[in-house]
């Protein structure tokens, strides 16, 4: 027990100094762009495309503050803007979903390049998606005439850091949180390999996630992403990744999808908050998510697929397996 808790925890160490080295700088870029309030510079180029679904020019600056920094500042915009009219459920949904899919993309991409996914290609891939998605919705609230009532928001926004010192000592507590979950994931993961769960979960998630591109071997990283977020599933994947057990494709169609869906639970609760519903920030996006990468692991079949990944040094040595599926 004491030889797997060291292993477990050198792994985690290991994961983790990869995490950071992405989250710090990106981390301390967000506070001076939020400080010099240079974040609605960036957000003025999309005003205009927001037209098309069916939003309004300041739902640009909501979108753009949380794609380049959180779900949780983009949900603080959204909170402190003032709006000419209040936002229908359907608009409401159409924002959430499209943040949603595309957030926190210098962070999240960042991460993924780690995992061997290139980070321009999920940078424009998460992009483009979320801004399709909102297309997709709105052609559907429209046409079928749904959530036309006015939303009901149920979020108050707390004080932000008084001072910097504050701010550090904060941004430091979630570190180590990170650090303490991925832990956690791993001591869970090496536990339910023992008791023959993973290979339980393989098995029923497999013919799924093969149509999606994703081999056995990353279904149930996979899963950790869907369910508790992109950090700790590519936390995983890149330990997973480097050992060689997870190979470079089904790497690259298992950090796409959880780049679609990820944290299911808590993103859907935080939209809730803001008078979203359910049926899209849940439902819709899981679906959109599969029906993408259904379509994307069959355009970039065959060998196409190598152009999306770069291939870890690590995982080369250990001679990494290859998913036959697709």
């Amino acid at each position: 027990m004491a030889k797997a808790a060291k292993e477990v925890f050198q792994n985690t160490v290991r994961v983790c100094l990869d995490l950071f080295k992405i989250m710090i700088p990106v981390i301390l870029l967000m506070k001076l762009l939020n400080e010099f309030q240079l974040i609605g510079h960036l957000a003025a180029p999309l005003a205009p495309f927001m037209d098309f679904v069916g939003l309004p020019p300041e739902a640009g600056l909501v979108w753009a503050t949380s794609m380049l920094s959180t779900v949780y500042a983009g949900i603080l915009v959204y909170a402190s803007i003032p709006l000419a009219a209040p936002l229908s459920v359907a608009q409401v949904t159409v924002l959430s979903c499209m943040i949603l899919v595309a957030h926190g993309l210098i962070l999240e991409c960042s991460i993924a390049s780690r995992c061997g996914a290139k980070f321009w290609h999920q940078f424009v891939f998460r992009l483009v998606m979320g801004y399709v998605f909102g297309l997709a919705l709105h052609g559907i609230c429209q046409g079928f005439g749904l959530g036309e009532e006015t939303a009901r928001t149920l979020f108050s926004p707390a004080a932000p850091a008084p001072t910097l010192a504050a701010w550090a000592l904060g941004e430091l507590k979630n570190l180590v949180g990170i650090f303490c979950i991925i832990f956690s994931l791993m001591s869970a993961m090496r536990v339910l390999s023992a008791l023959g769960v993973t290979e339980l979960m393989n098995r029923l998630l497999g013919p799924v996630l093969r149509h999606i591109g994703i081999g056995r071997e990353a279904a149930t990283v996979t899963v950790v992403g869907l369910s508790l977020g992109i950090t700790y599933g590519s936390g995983l994947i890149i330990h997973e990744a480097r050992s060689g057990r997870v190979g470079p494709r089904d790497v690259l169609f298992s950090v796409s999808f959880m780049g679609l869906a990820h944290a299911m639970f808590e993103d859907t609760m935080l939209m809730a908050l803001l008078g979203a519903s359910l049926y899209g920030t849940f439902w819709g996006r899981l679906i959109f998510a599969l029906l993408v990468l259904a379509a994307l692991s069959r355009l970039i079949g065959g060998g196409a697929w190598q152009r999306w990944v770069t291939p870890l040094p690590e995982a080369a040595k250990a001679a990494p397996k290859t998913s036959a599926c697709c």
